[in-house]
């Protein structure tokens, strides 16, 4: 991994971090460096949804030169003003934070815990050269956990969820020249019910330092008044099953080209499309709700798998409105092959070998201190003869999938686990050392959900929101074959109907539904944990 151990020397002021010894990496580092040297540095400027990408932008930092919007997208990383406080405005800022750095990280140049009672507030100015025209969409990667979004001093939109991406639109309060962007953000970490992975505000054991606030990439969008709002594939044998929304307008015409597959692609979805030859179409009359759907068959299919990561481009026409994005043809199953059951990649047995990827990175906690970074853990777990990465407890951003997907490396997917404070003697110790009696337990009663952390009703009905959002924001990455609904018994309830519940919304990938131990029969696999 290239770790370097340096250190530092930091004020210990409230909330800071001592001052001691940490670790950072070479992108880290080079990170940093830019930052000094350059006031407009952008961190991450690569496009950040290379599965969906509009025509006319650009594969790259597509953001003027400063603080000008002026082509189709814009990336707004980099430098804000930030303050720590209440609920109300500040009238002072505490200075500046990189974004999407999380104040906690060091590489945000804040190093300080946002507190449970605190307010994190961000500051920066939007300029834009031209009156505003057609619909201008908000795009945050992840923040965590509660903000809300003011743009010119009306509010905007407010999301709960620190692992979720989400989209507000801008365009009735954005105005030619400059617009202030303001967020307000709250993070109880452990404190509350809400997801919140392995993070811990007293960090330690197997729980990392808690982070708050914008995580992932800010970026803005220029689209039509009439647009394609979602796309979803699924490979359906020799074919794609594509379904388009569209916003804006209804009983709409959409229509769809399917291009030859591309081996280890290279590029975002525009590229896959671009020189590649057409090989099918599709065409489909959306509904009043601006839904279509349409099949496209591939002639001569190449499925996609580890070795073979195959790629089919997809552009996608609605209108005024394109899209690129892409696919694969491949089957996760579980088969009955040498006297046993086997997990199956397209009709064959496929031994998934894996490691547990945490997704923590000691200069910037769970944001990539670069795009190469991610490349670099994928080839070298592939180079170390891996084939599977199970996400823990996280969730990434799209470039990660996007990665796995052309490198071609499977992915078992984690929900995020949340819920209030765990026993965790009772609920990871005791069972490592007596799995056959504090092992087998339920998870369906009242005890069971005080047991777990689920006791309270809100905290239930979060999990079942955010894991259906997770299953709409990742489904189309075909690197992603499993999903893992709940690590050990952290926050577990209701297994069996839960994973009915996943399989549902999603019957093409496999579930583990309780990883660990407190097995309820339910899902495809039983998965031990031994240590």
């Amino acid at each position: 991994m290239n770790w370097k151990r340096v250190k530092t020397a930091l004020p210990r002021k409230a909330g800071r971090h001592k001052a001691g010894v940490t670790m950072s990496t070479r992108w880290g580092r080079a990170v940093k460096a830019a930052a000094a040297a350059a006031p407009d540095f952008r961190p991450l400027p690569e496009y950040p949804r290379p599965q969906l990408v509009r025509a006319g932008n650009p594969a790259g930092d597509a953001s003027a030169e400063g603080q000008d919007i002026s082509a189709n997208w814009g990336n707004l990383n980099g430098w804000w003003e930030y303050a720590f406080g209440g609920k109300t405005r500040p009238e002072q800022w505490d200075g500046q934070i990189l974004v999407p750095f999380s104040p906690e990280a060091p590489l945000s140049g804040v190093d300080r815990q946002l507190k449970p009672d605190e307010t994190l507030w961000y500051r920066r100015t939007i300029r834009m050269e031209e009156e505003p025209k057609g619909r201008w969409l908000l795009h945050f990667g992840a923040v965590d956990q509660h903000c809300r979004v003011y743009l010119n001093g009306t509010e905007i939109g407010r999301h709960t969820g620190g692992y979720l991406p989400f989209t507000i639109e801008m365009t009735k309060a954005l105005r030619e020249g400059d617009n202030v962007l303001e967020l307000s953000v709250r993070d109880v970490s452990e404190s509350s019910f809400y997801t919140r992975g392995k993070q811990k505000i007293a960090r330690g054991g197997m729980f990392y330092t808690a982070q708050s606030g914008i995580w992932q990439t800010v970026w803005m969008e220029h689209v039509p008044d009439s647009y394609i709002r979602n796309v979803k594939i699924v490979p359906d044998g020799d074919a794609f099953q594509i379904d388009v929304w569209t916003l804006g307008t209804a009983a709409a015409d959409v229509s769809a080209e399917l291009f030859e597959p591309v081996l280890h692609a290279d590029g975002d979805a525009s590229m896959l499309c671009a020189g590649q030859k057409q090989i099918g179409s599709g065409f489909a009359h959306a509904d009043e709700k601006g839904h279509a759907r349409m099949l496209i068959r591939a002639a001569n299919p190449k499925r996609w798998s580890p070795d073979e990561p195959w790629l089919y481009g997809i552009r996608i026409e609605c209108g005024d409105d394109t899209v690129y994005s892409y696919g694969a043809l491949r089957e996760v199953s579980v088969g009955l092959e040498e006297g046993g059951y086997r997990l199956c990649l397209n009709g064959k047995p496929c031994f998934m070998n894996g490691v547990l990827d945490q997704g923590y990175w000691p200069e910037s906690l769970m944001t990539p201190p670069a795009d190469e970074a991610l490349i670099h853990d994928i080839t070298e777990m592939k180079r170390l003869g891996f084939n599977m990465l199970r996400k823990h407890c996280k969730l990434e951003a799209d470039r990660f999938y996007f990665h796995c997907d052309r490198l071609g490396m499977l992915v078992w997917q984690d929900m995020v686990n949340g819920g209030s404070g765990y026993n965790m003697p009772r609920l990871c110790y005791l069972p490592t050392f007596f799995p056959k009696a504090f092992g087998q337990k339920t998870d369906t009663t009242a005890w069971d959900y005080r047991r777990t952390g689920r006791q309270n009703p809100k905290s239930r009905k979060l999990w079942l929101r955010e894991s259906r959002a997770t299953v709409l924001a990742l489904r189309n990455h075909p690197s992603i074959v499993l999903w893992g609904l709940f690590n050990e018994g952290w926050g577990q309830f209701d297994s069996s109907a839960n994973a009915e519940r996943i399989r549902a919304l999603d019957p093409t990938r496999l579930i583990d539904a309780a990883s660990g131990w407190f097995d309820q029969g339910a899902g495809d696999l039983r998965s031990v944990h031994n240590y």
